[in-house]
Formats: structure tokens, sequence, C-alpha cells
């Protein structure tokens, strides 16, 4: 289990429990990451509203350098914005000649579009990864009820995303699984969190977040788990500012599936920065590691 890595800026800022559970998890398991060097931001929002061309070039010399220091190896991806920005510019680099040499000339560099790109979901969700994870829980989350959220980009367009299915992706719940939790049945898996619009059009984006939170609830969910630190930060810090202005109940902490299945593999929810959510999500996890047998 060996793959060249793309963490993305965001994990050394507001997605840095992301970064602490993966770090954790893939050393449990045995995984190996290495690192791209000289990898550069997949431009988020910013890039892609401003150049198809700038998104395009900056995601490919990316994937310019992983191919020439990990030839052999596919590239891991924790972020879904990166996921998808990555992804696009390797399509188009499969697409046809002319597209690759168009990459080859904005970029400046070699490339063939050798190396494929993978989210951790289906890291973690390959036969050799199940196994070693299922090796290593030692506390089950019984009776613990996640709602998987998956968000928009990890799903569409479903030409360049992949999932296993666009409507029902089920790769994060096979994983969280293993930790003994119970992943819930619901119908927002994939529907979108708002991304950045909460930053410029908030009004017309806190209801996205709003639907999603009563989606998981009505079907039971104590908590949500989530693979991309953006729509972690928006279902994460906008349940008090509900709760304050739609006068709703909202109680649902959300973690990263990494944290469940670092905390059911033993470490301290304090260790890997479950700590630093917004919305108080230590306590619930502190239940059911003490009702497992984890001493916290």
């Amino acid at each position: 289990m060996r793959y060249s890595y793309f963490p993305g800026c965001s994990m050394k800022a507001t997605g840095k429990a992301y970064d602490f559970s993966i770090n954790y998890v893939t050393k449990k398991i045995g995984m190996e990451l290495l690192e791209i060097d000289d990898w550069n931001c997949c431009g988020a929002t910013a890039a892609h509203s401003v150049s198809a061309d700038l998104a395009l070039g900056l995601n490919a010399r990316t994937l310019a350098l992983a191919e020439a220091q990990y030839p052999d190896l596919e590239i891991a991806v924790p972020c879904a914005a990166c996921y998808s920005a990555l992804r696009s510019a390797l399509h188009a680099a499969r697409s046809s000649k002319e597209k690759l040499a168009k990459i080859q000339d904005l970029i400046e560099m070699p490339y063939e579009g050798k190396n494929g790109v993978i989210s951790f979901m289906e890291t973690f969700s390959r036969p050799d990864a199940m196994k070693a994870i299922s090796e290593n829980v030692v506390v089950k989350l019984d009776g613990l009820k996640v709602a998987c959220y998956y968000g928009c980009l990890t799903a569409r367009p479903a030409n360049i995303a992949g999932p296993d299915d666009v409507e029902n992706p089920m790769q994060m719940d096979d994983v969280v699984a293993l930790t003994g939790a119970t992943p819930v049945d619901w119908a927002f898996k994939t529907e979108c969190c708002g991304g950045a619009h909460h930053v410029d059009r908030p009004k017309a984006a806190l209801p996205l977040i709003q639907r999603i939170l009563q989606n998981a609830q009505a079907n039971g969910a104590d908590a949500i788990a989530t693979a991309c630190p953006l729509c972690c930060l928006n279902l994460d810090m906008r349940q008090l500012e509900l709760n304050k202005k739609q006068g709703t109940n909202f109680n649902i902490p959300i973690y990263y599936f990494t944290e469940l299945m670092a905390m059911s593999m033993g470490a301290n929810p304090k260790e890997i920065g479950v700590q630093t959510h917004f919305f108080p999500a230590v306590p619930l996890m502190e239940k059911y590691m003490v009702k497992g047998g984890s001493a916290v």
C-alpha cells in the first residue's frame, strides 16, 4: 500500500484534524504516503473562476511532478476539491493528443498522464486496506449512527470523479462500518453544501446546509462523516448559526471519516484534533469510546 500524496493547502489549516487522523491511520495500517515534492495549490475556486487554462496548468504541473517522482504510484488526495481539480486535469490529458500537447505547453514540463488520481475513500476501501483496518480496530463504536456525507465533487461529474455510484456511493460507508458504527441510509449523501458560496452568497448557501442537517437528523444520525475540508467546515461551523437564526435544534457533531477510523484504532480524540472543531465533537466520541472500552 504505497501512494504518492498530494495533501493540498487545507491540511495544515482548516483541515488539520483530517491531516492528523490520516497520518494516524496510515501509520497504523502500514500505508506509505510519499508526498509530492514542490506540489502547488490546486487553485480551488479562485483559479477556476479566473481562467480554465490557469486551473488546468496548476493541476497538470502537480501531476507532472508526481509522474516524474513516483512514476509507478497512484496519487492519493484527501480534499474533494483538490481531487476534482486533479482528476479534471488528468481527464483532459487523457482525452486527446492535442489536449495533452496543450498541457505540456502550458506547464513547460514533460507529462504523459500516466498516474491515476484516487480519493482516500478509495484507498481505504480497497481489500488490502480494509483487511488492515479491521485488524487494527481496538474500540468498536457500537451504537453510533453516522450519515456518510460525500458532497458533490467526489461524485460529479461522473465521467471525471468516477464514483462507485453517483447517487448512492458506498466507499465511505463501507470503511466507517469497520469501526463498528452504523452508516444510516439517507437522501443527501451527494448534495452540495454550498462550497465557497457561504462567503459570497451566504443567504443562498445556508439553506443547503440546513437541508443536509435536517435529512441526517430525520434519518437518526448521531453524527455526520465527511471527506472534504470545506464540506466539514461548512457543516461544522454553521449549526449554531442555524439554530440561532432558524430556531432549529441541530446537535450533530461533524467528523472526518478518518477521525472515526483513528479513534476506533485507539487514538485519543484530542490527539488527532477533534477538539478543534467548531461544534463540540469530543463528548459524543468519548461516550462511545468509553462504551467500547477505551481509556480517554
